[in-house]
């Protein structure tokens, strides 16, 4: 039987998809959900996206654009008055003046676009697009909501005895042999126990390892919550039955382990994730690949908890006035411009691979789901490069100041040709090495070194015709035409 709360939140989201369907009758909205994990490349798809609808840009397979039938995409004043405005002004002119990447996304943000455009049987109509920008970690938090302390506690510590994580847990894991559920709860244990649960995640997210499945997503990013009760708790091994008792640590880190569902999850889901027409999941596959099988393990975990996030499923007329779901969902795998255009279609096999099983799910639902390798911005260039008697098909741009592949170090100034390497056909193999996928990222000039994919400064943008910079991609005309070109016929 559905509980209270549970009855209570489900009237709360019929009556909101209620008002939102009637608005929507007289205009037309799309609000789309753009996430991903960290350093997955969420601004800067945003910004990108944002910049090609307003100045025409380069979209060929965006089929409304290129035939001609947009009339012009503008900004429009924010229509959340308590989600922060994406900066997009601030983000486009660091990449295109400034030629620097901007920030991760620490926090939700949104911007709308309206679309003046014309139909297929030439009609001048308008769509509003909501564009919700928000960290994929809070995502991560949403099955925390049917889940309890104590289930998360035996998953979470599972998961932390695994390899690599248990190195990594090795502090915290001592801590916790020291404590027992039902010692009398106290604050500096409390603190202690957090403190060292949240640098066992931070280590986790580190570059060599890359792992991705690490809720709760605030503590890795607090903002203001930082320091509050409802991020001073930790799991903790508790036996297999019975209820905290009075006063004890067990029931502490319990009674606050609800309160971040209330105070962080629960509001997040209600007033920006339920309300999601289309979504973007970015992924940073390349970054993955540099950690090992067991980084590309925890990441196919990762994204099949967000797709049994999403509610996934053909729109009807009655879906959408009593239960809005999500019917598009895109995973794209970023930074294809990090290789050669000969092994696209292999990174779009490879994240396929780690999603295949969820998506077969969120199918048979309804929903259409695709997969696509692109590059929001592209910072590099093609040429192919001898080395004695072969041409390798490499890659050239400017790597950023301080980056390194083997022997030599840049300057973020100097321009570099390297040959990536090629990924495999078949991507069964990758998920069960003990080692990378690569042992040879070489410059055109230098030896083989091990394999590390390089951060390239942004591209010197060139204008169109109207005069306005142009920032090149790979296939965001492709992402376009899948969220949006059935709403623009």
């Amino acid at each position: 039987m559905p509980t209270v709360s549970t009855i209570i939140e489900e009237a709360r989201l019929t009556a909101h998809a209620l008002a939102e369907y009637a608005g929507g009758l007289i205009n037309p909205t799309v609000r789309l959900g753009v996430t991903g994990l960290t350093r997955a490349g969420k601004t800067v798809f945003m910004t990108a996206l944002v910049h090609n609808l307003l100045h025409g840009g380069r979209l060929p397979v965006f089929e409304a654009l290129s035939s001609g039938r947009v009339a012009r995409a503008r900004l429009a004043p924010q229509p959340d008055d308590a989600v922060p405005r994406f900066d997009y002004e601030a983000h486009v002119q660091g990449l295109i003046d400034e030629r620097r990447w901007p920030e991760s996304t620490r926090n939700i943000s949104e911007l709308r676009l309206v679309i003046d455009y014309q139909s297929g049987r030439g009609r001048a109509r308008s769509l509003t697009l909501d564009i919700v920008d928000y960290p994929g970690e809070w995502l991560l938090d949403l099955p925390l909501i049917e889940k309890s302390y104590a289930a998360w506690s035996a998953e979470t510590l599972a998961l932390s005895r695994q390899a690599p994580r248990a190195q990594l847990a090795a502090a915290w894991h001592a801590h916790l042999a020291t404590t027992k559920p039902a010692d009398r709860e106290d604050e500096q244990t409390a603190l202690a126990a957090a403190r060292l649960f949240t640098e066992y995640l931070k280590a986790c997210r580190d570059e060599r390892y890359a792992l991705s499945l690490l809720p709760p997503g605030r503590f890795l990013m607090p903002g203001d919550l930082a320091g509050s009760p409802a991020l001073t708790f930790a799991p903790l091994k508790l036996p297999g039955e019975g209820r905290a008792p009075s006063g004890s640590l067990w029931g502490m880190m319990e009674r606050r382990y609800d309160a971040y569902k209330d105070v962080v999850v629960r509001p997040f889901f209600h007033d920006h994730f339920a309300r999601l027409d289309r979504q973007i999941v970015l992924v940073d596959t390349l970054a993955t690949f540099n950690a090992g099988p067991a980084a590309l393990r925890d990441l196919e975990g990762a994204l099949t908890a967000i797709l049994d996030c999403f509610r996934a499923g053909r729109r009807s007329w009655l879906s959408n006035m009593f239960r809005p779901r999500i019917d598009r969902i895109l995973f794209a795998a970023t930074k294809a411009d990090h290789v050669h255009h000969v092994n696209h279609d292999r990174l779009e096999r490879i994240l396929g691979r780690m999603t295949e099983r969820a998506v077969s799910r969120a199918q048979f639902a309804g929903a259409t789901i695709d997969v696509v390798a692109l590059a929001a911005v592209r910072a590099t260039r093609e040429a192919l490069v001898a080395r004695g008697r072969e041409r390798l098909p490499s890659i050239l741009g400017i790597p950023a100041a301080g980056e390194t592949a083997g022997r030599e170090s840049f300057d973020g100034e100097t321009e570099a040709a390297m040959f990536p390497g090629d990924l495999p056909d078949d991507p069964e193999p990758l998920f069960s090495r003990e080692t990378g996928v690569f042992k040879g990222l070489a410059t055109a000039d230098a030896g083989e070194a091990d394999y590390r994919f390089l951060r390239f400064r942004p591209p010197a943008a060139e204008t169109n015709p109207a005069g306005h910079p142009v920032l090149p991609h790979i296939r965001l005309d492709r992402a376009l035409q899948f969220l949006l070109g059935d709403r623009l016929a």
